[in-house]
């Protein structure tokens, strides 16, 4: 499941994506439009900046706004940024790779090759559902 920090992320690229272009979108603002506690969305939108989604402006006329095309941010990604791998265990995981430490051999663990289809399916929706498809919808 979606961790709420992860939702919440997802919730303010949604109301980002549909402002106008040049929109800057204050915290608060946010915040209203997209239903989510003030006190989490500010760590949520750092978080955000630092994985270069989303960048801010200072000063009166301040906020947030895109700076990945809503049409290039995927589930997957905003999935990996608040939640970490998509895999459902370290050994089946792409990008959060560990080996099982109760494992005789990986090659023949039919679990793991469950895990791994399981995880790739998972991969390709996620990635194929984009901030874009969602605002659209």
């Amino acid at each position: 499941m979606l961790s709420h920090k992860a939702k919440y992320a997802l919730k303010a690229l949604l109301y980002l994506a549909e402002q106008d272009e040049n929109h800057i979108s204050r915290t608060i603002e946010i915040a209203d439009g997209a239903n989510i506690p003030k006190k989490f969305l500010e760590q949520i939108l750092l978080d955000l900046k630092r994985g270069r989604f989303v960048s801010s402006k200072q000063g009166k006329f301040g906020g947030y706004y895109l700076i990945k095309s809503k049409n290039d941010i995927t589930l997957a990604e905003i999935h990996r940024l608040f939640d970490g791998a998509i895999a459902l265990l370290p050994c089946a995981s792409l990008n959060f790779y560990e080996p099982c430490s109760d494992c005789k051999t990986e090659s023949e663990c039919s679990l793991r090759q469950g895990l791994m289809l399981i995880r790739d399916k998972t991969l390709k929706a996620m990635e194929g559902i984009t901030i874009a498809s969602l605002v659209n919808k």
